[in-house]
């Protein structure tokens, strides 16, 4: 069957299947998370998804059973010419969770299905199952207002579109505060003055270097500092490992600090096991996580063997456990994750077993320029969770910087820069289907960088001011849906994520934030629709026959 062939047995199928159901393309579209013009292109022809989950989200609101699922996947596999088979179900099981939300039970069975006291893989026939369970959970609380349509809407042409971003739904959780943190560039225990979640210690003079400068000699000054500033603002603190002592590695490359630290694992394990205890009995529970290493995969950074770091990890986790079993252990982070090379390192990292000692794993996501909008850090989420897909595990992510060569950029406007502060945390929360649990910004205190929410010494930024003004908003919500453009609806540079966010008398209520990653769009408000928020703390009453300008800067509509 060649291609064009495909294409027309694929869209007489969900043709078929479309009208058996009785759905409409507009009920069916909402279901599924598309547009209806989308969905009836798909259905005479005229387009083929280029994401074989949507097929099986489509087929099985129309009721399809196994073997229409597998037809369709035949006609799915000529009509695009893949030429790996994804599989006799949805690519969930390859790609992460199914964008799709449903019963308390169903979502009950897709989570006892796929618990276990392991992360590897699990076996083929179970993987059937798994895929069969998920493709079955039926989309039911996703957006039930009408859809939006654009009055207007304008993208500046040299703007990056940013790409692989799925839509999702799913049962409402809640948005943990600890998601939005920072890296701490400072050492004197002053804290952040706006609202934070938690703390990394890093550029902060806290590297091994700094506190053992001789073996068995430790200063503990500047971490007591720190850690007690934490404890002050209840704040939970992320440790990071880099900067071996130069007396622990003399002959090795030097790491790119005054301080004569190297970019290397010390000559003896020993000394690495030595100091990781001595810094877990001094720290105690004031210390919650502990990131094993810094930036891994870059040679300023560490240029010692895999094999090696996976055995200092190895012995790190072991010693962190035994002293404090409720803390967290972050595998060494990985960046330039937009090069193959970088994915290859996660790959032979999982493979001699580093990540079974972890309960999360460490990433740096940024875009490919400072200017770019912060969404397009999507593209490099998706393939960091294909990545681990094929590796055999499925660890909680944690985005713990950025790139090596931030300081060399040239500072963003003012406006800009606020604007991208806030969709940073709000693009950790959309990727929140690829499991990523936690954002550090990159970071308070340093007022050198090309975005500053805080200098220390100096009150906030309008970026500081207004990533306080959007965790004033999420405060105890709770989020369940994310998406963006013709799949929800909304003009093509439209974003939004939907919550449910307390009223203040024993209720939540449905909120949505919305923003564009360029331009703006004129989006209707929505049915029951009753105000429009904005960062700078204005407000404006709003109903169902009103339509909201969208920017680059987002604002929150409550309904009900």
């Amino acid at each position: 069957m060649d291609g064009s062939e495909g294409v027309q047995e694929l869209a007489g199928v969900l043709a078929g299947l479309k009208e058996r159901s009785g759905l409409s393309y507009q009920e069916l579209g909402r279901r599924v998370f598309t547009s209806s013009s989308t969905l009836h292109r798909y259905c005479n022809g005229k387009g083929t998804p280029g994401d074989y989950d949507l097929i099986v989200r489509i087929a099985k609101e129309c009721g399809a059973d196994a073997d229409e699922l597998n037809k369709l996947l035949r006609y799915w596999r000529a009509a695009t010419g893949q030429g790996q088979d994804p599989g006799p179900v949805s690519a969930a099981v390859d790609r992460g969770p199914s964008p799709v939300v449903g019963t308390a039970s169903a979502g009950a069975a897709v989570s006892a299905a796929t618990a276990g006291p392991t992360t590897r893989r699990p076996a083929p026939g179970m993987r059937f199952v798994l895929a069969a369970v998920m493709a079955l959970v039926v989309l039911c609380t996703a957006v039930a207002s009408a859809p939006y349509e654009a009055a207007t809407a304008a993208v500046p042409a040299s703007v990056p579109a940013p790409s692989g971003a799925t839509s999702w739904a799913r049962a409402p959780k809640p948005v943990d505060p600890e998601l939005f943190g920072v890296t701490m560039n400072s050492s004197s225990g002053a804290m952040p003055s706006f609202r934070t979640g938690a703390l990394r210690l890093w550029d902060s003079e806290t590297r091994w270097a700094q506190v053992e400068p001789a073996r068995g000699e430790y200063d503990w000054s500047t971490l007591d500092r720190l850690l007690d500033g934490a404890e002050r603002e209840g704040l939970p603190a992320l440790f990071v490992f880099g900067g071996t002592p130069a007396w622990a590695a003399p002959d090795a490359r030097k790491a790119p600090y005054p301080d004569g630290s190297r970019a290397a694992p010390p000559d003896d394990l020993d000394d690495w096991d030595a100091f990781v205890r001595a810094l877990v009995r001094h720290a105690g529970t004031r210390i919650d996580a502990y990131e094993l290493w810094v930036m891994a995969n870059h040679g300023h950074h560490y240029n010692g063997s895999v094999t090696t770091l996976v055995e200092m990890t190895r012995r790190a986790s072991r010693i962190i456990r035994e002293v404090d079993r409720n803390a967290t252990v972050v595998c060494p982070s990985i960046t330039e994750l937009w090069s193959a090379e970088a994915h290859e390192y996660l790959l032979r990292f999982a493979e001699l077993g580093g990540y079974q000692y972890c309960d999360a794993a460490g990433i740096k996501l940024y875009q490919r320029r400072i200017a770019d909008p912060p969404e397009t850090m999507l593209e490099a989420v998706r393939k960091v969770d294909r990545t681990f897909q094929l590796a055999g595990y499925h660890l909680p992510l944690w985005n713990t910087g950025t790139t090596q060569t931030l300081p060399l950029n040239d500072p963003l406007e003012e406006a800009t820069a606020a604007d991208h502060a806030v969709r940073f945390y709000l693009t950790g929360l959309y990727a929140r289907n690829w499991n990523l649990a936690r954002m550090y910004f990159y970071a308070w205190g340093n007022g050198k960088i090309p975005l500053v929410l805080q200098a220390e010494g100096q009150p906030p930024t309008r970026a500081g001011r207004f990533v306080d003004r959007l965790q004033q908003w999420l405060a105890d919500a709770d989020l369940r849906s994310c998406g963006h453009g013709v799949q929800i609806a909304l003009p093509e540079n439209v974003w939004q994520c939907e919550f449910l966010i307390p009223d203040g008398r024993g209720t939540h209520r449905t909120a949505r934030i919305r923003w564009t990653h360029a331009g703006t769009a004129d989006t209707r408000a929505g049915a029951d629709a009753r105000t429009v928020e904005y960062l700078d703390s204005t407000t404006r009453e709003v109903d169902h026959r009103d339509t909201v300008r969208v920017t680059e800067r987002p604002v929150l509509i409550r309904y009900g």
